[in-house]
């Protein structure tokens, strides 16, 4: 049995979170941290982690950048394992992030979905074999019209791991509005969408000479999120310390 914290529990991928565990006999939400009650998670919600008084093995956090911070601080201190799935961190707290693994066991994706992941290995394969055989790599992604960010974190992801199979030899192109060329060949085109309440669209195209192949993934729920969160926290119970990402879950 997992005991797990939920960090950002008073926030909608905290009750998601909450209601798989609840199903989940291997894994249990002893206490949450949050920045108001939430009547019905079952367990006691903390203002502050250094006030939870119960054990547990690992911490979820889906809360949000601002409170990244205390919550590396607080890891870092007591080398508790954590599973971070908060988005939109600065460069310095990537870094941060890093430099807290070293003392812990800290599990960061860009992306939670176990579909996502199992994409992101498929799609090295898939570059291995149509990048030098000339193919154009284009990705498009499509989000709800409140996402702040473009391209996504996952869109960029996808693009790293075609990239990485092929020596980083692509540029990354995210407008072509202001020129008036024809496509160069170690171009990798990322378009983004916001638009209605899509919860997360991707396709990876690589388009030859009379043949294009689509790699996809669609979200229809925030859930498939906390899915995979819950499955990297079963597996990061026990870990040693380092930086782990959803690959190694998916092995």
């Amino acid at each position: 049995m997992v005991k797990a914290l939920m960090h950002g529990a008073s926030g909608h991928m905290g009750a998601v979170v909450t209601d798989i565990c609840s199903e989940d006999a291997d894994i249990e939400i002893v206490a949450g941290v949050g920045l108001e009650d939430a009547p019905g998670r079952g367990y006691t919600i903390y203002r502050n982690i250094d006030d939870v008084k119960e054990d547990f093995d690992v911490i979820i956090d889906f809360s949000s950048a601002a409170a990244i911070d205390s919550l590396l601080t607080y890891v870092e201190k007591n080398s508790k394992a954590v599973v971070l799935c908060t988005t939109g961190l600065s460069d310095e707290q990537v870094a941060r992030v890093s430099e807290v693994s070293k003392k812990a066991a800290v599990l960061r994706s860009a992306n939670m979905s176990l579909g996502v992941n199992t994409l992101f290995k498929i799609l090295k394969q898939a570059a291995e074999v149509f990048v030098p055989a000339g193919y154009d790599v284009e990705i498009v992604e499509k989000h709800h019209n409140q996402k702040l960010d473009a391209p996504s974190g996952t869109a960029l992801a996808l693009a790293d791991a075609v990239n990485d199979a092929c020596g980083d030899s692509f540029e990354y192109v995210y407008d072509r509005s202001n020129v008036r060329r024809k496509r160069d060949k170690k171009e990798l085109g990322i378009s983004a969408v916001r638009a209605g309440t899509i919860v997360g669209e991707h396709e990876v195209i690589f388009a030859g000479t009379d043949e294009v192949i689509t790699f996809s993934h669609s979200a229809y729920s925030k859930a498939v999120f906390a899915k995979g969160a819950v499955s990297a926290a079963k597996f990061l119970k026990g870990k040693p310390n380092g930086l782990y990402d959803m690959g190694d879950v998916i092995g």
